[in-house]
């Protein structure tokens, strides 16, 4: 995991600037994507298994454990300056996935049927998730646009002029130390806390969520250290979308995923974590600080006492 976070921060950070692209965009999308296969696979697995309780509750953990645990000790490291592309757009895109989760698991009190994302939920957050990808793609598009009415006599030196090979070879392994180290975390994590003992929804919310979060910890730490706060935060914040959008609807379209008892509640936290994050822009100057930090990683441990009390 380690490894894999270095290799793909160097990685995207180089192709980012060496094709004009903000790192913004990049964490949003490339490292975003790469940090959440171990969730995809994890979800696609328990699916056609038929553990869809358990698809749930890594999504919907991963996504809690992002915003609290992850931003939350990136955040102590070192402070986080966001972008206000970030507010505008990013985050109210994110608040809307989320919203959009909640009302699908109110099959009880809205249709009286259990509760659950079956194939018709999963089409529409995966148009919603396309929605995500043509914003990210339009704004490259606008970058370059710019770039090119700015004619030749304006056009900034470049700090960096070609994309070395060793950039693409960089991520990809980067990709694969992700995944790989977050395949093994949760295999070893489940066998150890059963061999010791623990409850299930133990092993559900603090192993298989937190295990398939270890790679956004990793990278946006790494990220916090080497000062690319844009990476940092829209590894995040993709990271979540990517999860919401496309993990969980991937393996709602291979079986239903069934919404266990309290999902409601999990995504309501959720919610919460991700409209806690705008007051840092409105009272904090678009910096999340050590204080701001402290809160949402307090608040993820509270959360985790929570479900393994209940």
């Amino acid at each position: 995991l380690l490894v894999g976070g270095t290799l793909m921060v160097r990685g995207a950070s180089a192709i980012a600037s060496g094709a004009g692209i903000s790192p913004m965009v990049v964490g949003l999308t490339v490292v975003a994507f790469g940090t959440s296969s171990p969730e995809l696979v994890v979800n696609v697995l328990a699916a056609m298994q038929g553990q869809s309780s358990l698809a749930f509750g890594n999504v919907v953990g991963s996504n809690i454990a992002n915003l609290g645990l992850v931003l939350g000790v990136a955040g102590l490291i070192a402070p986080i300056a966001m972008q206000g592309q970030l507010v505008v757009r990013e985050l109210p895109l994110l608040v809307l996935a989320t919203s959009a989760l909640v009302v699908l698991a109110l099959d009880v009190p809205l249709r009286g049927e259990p509760a659950l994302v079956d194939r018709a939920d999963a089409l529409i957050l995966l148009l919603l998730f396309c929605i995500f990808l043509y914003v990210s793609a339009r704004d490259v598009l606008r970058q370059r646009k710019d770039v090119l009415l700015q004619g030749v006599a304006q056009l900034p030196v470049p700090t960096r002029q070609v994309i070395q090979p060793k950039d693409w070879l960089y991520t990809t392994l980067g990709v694969l130390g992700l995944a790989i180290g977050g395949h093994l975390t949760i295999l070893n994590g489940a066998e150890l806390a059963d061999l010791l003992g623990v409850s299930k929804t133990l092993i559900g919310v603090a192993v298989i969520a937190v295990g398939t979060s270890l790679p956004e910890l990793v990278t946006s730490i790494i990220a916090a250290l080497r000062r690319e706060p844009d990476l940092s935060v829209g590894n995040v914040v993709g990271s979540k979308l990517f999860n919401g959008l496309f993990v969980l609807p991937a393996g709602a379209l291979v079986a239903p995923v069934v919404i266990p008892a309290g999902g409601v509640i999990d995504l309501g936290v959720s919610l919460l974590f991700a409209l806690a994050l705008f007051p840092v822009f409105i009272i904090g100057n678009s910096l999340l600080g050590r204080t701001a930090s402290s809160i949402l990683l307090c608040g993820y441990l509270l959360y985790i006492g929570f479900r393994i009390a209940a």
